[in-house]
């Protein structure tokens, strides 16, 4: 039987937490910069840019046609594949054999991690269990963390669970396999759907800030105060405040860390809130 909401459970204050979950495309690695810098040099007259970015746009669809039963289970690697062979010809590389095909799918598998996130990992994981929890299959997540030295504990994936994020069976799932209430486990993320629907399983949320992950000038929306536990500018930020047991809740962005930073502020302008 799985574990259940913390809400349904009768708890009324949470547990300390054991397990840090973390989305990884956009929060602990950098697709799009990845993608763009690995196509720029095999083909520099490609537009990389325009190729990563409807690459990724195709991610949501393709998954709606697994759920919708169109398809059934499809690891990511091969949801990636079906993407890419719409996108060859508009990008101008219809002529590309199956090796060269093969070689480029496999991107998703050597994307470069944000400079904090390595340290920040190492960081975190003195204190708590650290596992991915994405939508990547478990060998493009395995892959991905020997090449970028993410020191992960062990290696969660939707394929584990045989749902996508946000199903709620996998932010469930892994409370179930660490025999934790939600309450327990925190999703790591930067974005704001799947912070969401972490906290409806009753998980605990951090919010990790990445202006830059769909490029220069495109930064996503921000969380109003109070929609998650933490809200921070990156991986070591989050380790500090988790060391020093600082309280949930942030009051502003500001104080979040995520605005300027004021003069003489070691602590980059973040401190708890009410």
């Amino acid at each position: 039987m799985g574990v259940v909401p913390a809400s349904a459970s009768g708890s009324r204050s949470p547990s300390p937490v054991r397990v840090l979950a973390f989305d990884v495309f956009g929060t602990v690695v950098d697709w799009r910069g990845s993608i763009i810098r690995e196509v720029t040099a095999a083909w520099p007259d490609v537009d990389a840019a325009g190729l990563a970015d409807a690459w990724r746009a195709g991610y949501q669809p393709a998954m709606a046609r697994v759920r919708s039963g169109e398809l059934g289970w499809t690891r990511i690697d091969d949801l990636h594949r079906l993407i890419l062979e719409d996108l060859l010809p508009r990008f101008g590389l219809a002529s590309l054999d199956e090796a060269a095909r093969h070689r480029l799918n496999q991107v998703w598998h050597r994307l470069d991690p944000w400079p904090d996130s390595v340290a920040g990992l190492q960081r975190l994981r003195q204190r708590f269990i650290v596992t991915p929890l994405s939508n990547g299959n478990v060998s493009l997540l395995t892959e991905m963390a020997k090449r970028a030295g993410l020191a992960w504990d062990c290696v969660l994936s939707a394929e584990v669970f045989r749902h996508y994020k946000p199903d709620p069976e996998t932010y469930l799932g892994v409370c179930d396999l660490f025999e934790l209430a939600p309450s327990q486990v925190m999703l790591v993320a930067a974005h704001i759907d799947d912070l969401d629907a972490a906290k409806a399983c009753g998980c605990r949320t951090a919010y990790v800030h990445r202006p830059l992950e769909h490029g220069p000038g495109r930064e996503g929306p921000r969380p109003e105060p109070g929609r998650f536990d933490w809200v921070v500018r990156d991986l070591p930020e989050l380790a500090s405040l988790l060391e020093a047991g600082a309280p949930a809740r942030w009051q502003t962005a500001a104080e979040a860390g995520i605005g300027p930073v004021a003069p003489g502020r070691r602590d980059g302008g973040a401190r708890p809130g009410g």
